[in-house]
């Protein structure tokens, strides 16, 4: 991290098909050894599959996923005096949805099975259903946060 100047956020190309900037962030935290197209292909199937097994609007059941999977509190870890503590923070919307993400593809990856867009459309359909193991971070992060609510009078 630079000691001069914050990083400046660089702004998000819609995808071409879906014209969705949510997309385009599953394909960054997706993407492996630079293959976008590949990452996008898995992405685009697995939205099929979705729409062929929930029969409703794919980019629909992708948003209530994210939404549902999104935290609103995490702790991050503050040095005080010898000691770290956890602290409770507020989660910025951004970064919410950056999560989401990540704990979507982490534990679609994780599933048990073979072929990945089955897997990742299978973890979508679960955090909109509001279960999985997605959804069980959000819960754990949030546990964590309540059960360290005594430091947030150390928050920065």
């Amino acid at each position: 991290m630079s000691r001069r100047n914050t990083a400046k956020k660089r702004t998000l190309f819609s995808d071409p098909i879906y014209n969705s900037k949510i997309i385009t962030m599953l394909t960054a935290r997706l993407l492996k050894n630079g293959k976008k197209g590949l990452a996008q292909k898995i992405i685009y199937r697995s939205l099929e599959i979705i729409e062929e097994k929930t029969k409703n609007d794919s980019m629909e059941i992708l948003e209530k996923a994210i939404r549902n999977a999104t935290p609103l509190v995490e702790v991050k870890a503050r040095r005080i005096g010898g000691s770290t503590y956890q602290v409770p923070v507020e989660v910025r919307a951004y970064r919410g949805t950056s999560l989401a993400l990540k704990w979507l593809t982490k534990f679609a990856v994780n599933r048990t099975g073979k072929n990945i867009s089955v897997k990742l459309a299978n973890e979508i359909i679960d955090s909109s259903r509001e279960t999985g193991n997605t959804i069980r971070k959000k819960e754990e992060t949030h546990r964590m946060a309540e059960a360290n609510k005594a430091f947030a009078h150390y928050r920065y």
